[in-house]
């Protein structure tokens, strides 16, 4: 297993600066969330799907079950990890919805050694929960406490998991697939589940204004096809762990965005919080590429990673 080098991270750098723009576009598209989420998919879908029957014919003729039957279980994931954190803000605050579903770091974590025998360091664990605490401060820690919030909390924490199931299954099957295999057929799921996701929703297909579609489409462009298939092209070569750890960084891109666009200046907290975020993933992907390095001789040494 290869150390962390410079090229990844100006990749996992590229992806999560892309995926930081979704809050920056779902707000200027002034559309149901559900809406939103079905129309980013299949835009995305839109273009990989049928690049994806032309280009790699043959090897989408060669799949076996096992790998249709991932590929298809990580597009539901990703159409549950959707459906289901978007829900939870229905029902407990941003806060909570925020930090519980950026937890998947934790579950890809133990998982990733029981299912691929990777190794994970204990002081990981330990820069993760600190980039949690930074989330918690980030997103302005109101957490609520009542039965209706715990049940938008348990919401978060299906999405986190969801999307941890979703990172790790593209480990799994980008060992043998090509990425445009892999995310053609992923995303054609996650918008076709999404479908009827949106329609016991109540959430609107049409009727949208230009503006609108024009953020729909940038939703898809940026945040989908830039910033998750280049993470699902990371997956081939970088653990699970590593790449769910680097989206933690979001909050901070997030925040960042929202000062250059809409003027909003971040308060102490989101400062504080996000100076945390960077000391977490810092922590935790370093101890990872030294946990590597001990169990790889050959890989050279761990290069620091302020941003992952």
């Amino acid at each position: 297993m290869v150390g962390v080098g410079p090229r990844r991270v100006a990749l996992l750098v590229m992806a999560v600066t892309a995926v930081s723009f979704s809050a920056i576009f779902i707000r200027e598209a002034r559309a149901p969330s559900l809406s939103i989420a079905l129309w980013r998919n299949v835009m995305a879908a839109a273009v990989v799907f049928p690049a994806a029957l032309l280009l790699r014919r043959d090897e989408l003729r060669r799949l076996n079950r096992r790998q249709v039957g991932v590929a298809v279980l990580s597009g539901a994931l990703l159409a549950v990890h959707f459906a289901v954190w978007i829900a939870s803000l229905s029902y407990t605050t941003i806060a909570a919805s925020v930090v519980l579903v950026t937890a998947s770091p934790i579950f890809v974590a133990a998982a990733s050694r029981a299912l691929f025998g990777e190794r994970v360091a204990r002081i990981t664990f330990v820069g993760i929960l600190v980039g949690l605490a930074g989330a918690a401060l980030v997103s302005g820690g109101d957490l609520a406490l009542s039965g209706r919030a715990a049940f938008g909390d348990g919401l978060a924490v299906l999405g986190a998991l969801a999307a941890g199931g979703y990172f790790l299954a593209g480990r799994r099957l980008r060992q043998d697939l090509s990425l445009l295999t892999y995310v053609g057929i992923v995303y054609a799921v996650c918008a076709v589940l999404l479908v009827p996701i949106a329609l016991v929703g109540g959430a609107p297909f049409t009727g949208f204004p230009a503006r609108t579609w024009v953020m729909f489409a940038l939703l898809a462009a940026v945040p989908q096809l830039l910033g998750h298939t280049t993470f699902n092209f990371l997956l081939k070569d970088t653990t699970a762990t590593l790449v769910a750890i680097s989206v933690m960084g979001e909050p901070i891109g997030s925040t960042l965005l929202g000062l250059a666009f809409f003027t909003e200046v971040p308060p102490w907290t989101a400062v504080a919080g996000g100076l945390l975020i960077l000391v977490g993933i810092y922590v935790a992907t370093t101890a990872q590429a030294r946990s590597r390095r001990r169990a790889d001789p050959g890989v050279g040494p761990p290069v620091p990673v302020p941003v992952e």
